[in-house]
């Protein structure tokens, strides 16, 4: 029994030296100012409110030298700031309150980040962490270099930006214009309406299922990974549409033609509707399905 108490101190004390100071502190901003937040490693979570205050909550790491929390005109910085030679005990979890209208600069190395409720625009970048955001009417660039990234937007029209290297990229209700990228993951854009979508993955499937408006422009490209495009409603376009190895499949009609008697490779092209927008997919290892949902 002794020992087991023993035991049970020892690990307290270690949790108490890994996690150091617990921070609440407050100052006054603009109702729609800039807000730039850092955390080296830990979690960063970010919700928009009604007050024009911004509030850090949180618990640093035993070796983080300070917060460093100020304000300069409309610009406030919340920077977790970690020693350089160090890479021990430097995990912070930081909650962090904005005006719900600030535009906002979040930055992470080994850090996941969450934002909710902002409607300013949002640049969210982390080394190895996931990136997970709401998207209200403001433009979004948002990217990891080892993790997921998730946007859900509310229909209105913004420029869109979303990219990852090690992870998947998932788009849902958003609506404008967008870009986004994949080197090892899956791509997907789930609802909406776009005037133009540039999306390409390396390794990994593509998913389109949303509108292409009149005159809009769609780009899809894969190296490994099945294609497939859901059109919601009708739509009007000029198709390029080729796969090396693997099949295509169109329900609008047209079939695909081979491109050589001697090798792989299929090719369709046809337009539907008055043609005003253009559609081009490819894949080199793959299928590619065309619909409308």
């Amino acid at each position: 029994m002794k020992a087991q108490i023993q035991v049970m101190l020892f690990g307290a004390l270690l949790a108490t030296a890994a996690r150091g100071e617990v921070v609440d502190k407050t100052l006054d901003a603009a109702a729609n100012g800039q807000v730039d937040i850092s955390n080296t490693a830990g979690t960063i979570e970010v919700e928009g409110w009604s007050k024009n205050s911004v509030r850090v909550h949180g618990d640093l790491g035993s070796n983080v030298e300070e917060l460093i929390f100020e304000r300069d005109g409309d610009r406030v910085t919340v920077k977790v700031k970690t020693p350089n030679n160090s890479s021990r005990n430097i995990n912070s979890d930081i909650h962090v309150w904005v005006p719900a209208e600030s535009s906002i600069e979040v930055t992470g190395v080994s850090a996941d980040i969450t934002v909710e409720a902002v409607h300013g625009a949002l640049n969210l970048h982390s080394v190895s962490g996931d990136v997970i955001s709401e998207a209200f009417g403001a433009d979004v660039e948002i990217g990891s270099v080892s993790g997921d990234v998730r946007v859900k937007g509310n229909s209105k029209d913004i420029n869109t930006s979303a990219n990852t290297v090690s992870g998947d990229v998932i788009l849902t209700d958003l609506a404008g214009e967008v870009k986004a990228e994949a080197v090892s993951g899956d791509l997907t854009l789930d609802g909406g309406s776009f005037d133009r979508a540039e999306l390409e993955t390396v390794n990994g499937d593509l998913l389109f299922k949303a509108e292409l408006r009149k005159s809009g422009r769609l780009n899809g490209e894969s190296v490994n990974g099945d294609v497939r495009i859901k059109f919601a409603g009708d739509v009007s376009a000029k198709f390029d549409v080729e796969s090396f190895n693997g099949d295509i499949d169109n329900c609008f009609g047209p079939k695909a033609q081979r491109t050589s008697k001697y090798a792989p490779g299929l090719q369709l092209r046809f337009t539907q509707g008055d043609g005003t927008g253009s559609v081009s997919i490819s894949t080199l290892n793959g299928d590619i399905d065309i619909c409308n949902r």
